[in-house]
């Protein structure tokens, strides 16, 4: 099996030492966005556990939301939730508090304590996805493992669906 890169072999570190077993696995393909993942793991989207870092518009404090795939994120939801407005976080900022880059944000393993909010929707599937450093990394784990190595707080953040087109 060949060396993860230094990203992934971070955040394979990050599990092992929270005592998980679980393997990061990198891919030649892209697994940046919720349905490139899938398609590479031979899942569906809505098991994709998409890691979204806002900035809060009073604190300045990182928010991360772990997101089924196919989950557009409510911000209002959020807000509501945390107490304070959002911001969207800048390229800069998601690296400064995470250690990642956009694209392969992790759940555990950053560079300071995120408080994070995790979708409730996540919580129906037996095993999801989350990215693991790169933009080609992954790991797979229990909705419930994901609860307690990230922390988060579980919520309905989701926006509503979409009404179906030509009813009325």
């Amino acid at each position: 099996m060949a060396a993860l890169s230094p990203a992934a072999a971070r955040v394979q570190e990050a599990l092992t030492a929270l005592g998980f077993g679980h393997r990061v696995i990198e891919f030649a393909q892209t697994t940046r966005s919720s349905a490139e993942a899938a398609a590479a793991i031979g899942c569906t989207v809505a098991q994709i556990a998409k890691s979204i870092l806002f900035k809060g518009a009073t604190s300045g404090a990182p928010i991360m939301v772990i997101a089924s795939g196919v989950n557009r994120i409510d911000e209002r939801k959020v807000a509501a939730l945390i107490g304070e407005k959002l911001r969207k976080a800048d390229a800069d900022f998601v690296r400064a508090a995470t250690g990642f880059a956009i694209g392969g944000v992790p759940p555990v393993g950053h560079a300071r304590p995120i408080r994070k909010v995790i979708d409730r929707d996540l919580l129906e599937f037996e095993r999801i996805w989350a990215a693991a450093g790169t933009p080609n990394a992954v790991f797979s784990l229990a909705p419930e493992e994901l609860l307690r190595i990230a922390g988060g707080e579980p919520a309905d953040i989701a926006e509503p669906p979409l009404p179906p087109t030509g009813t009325v």
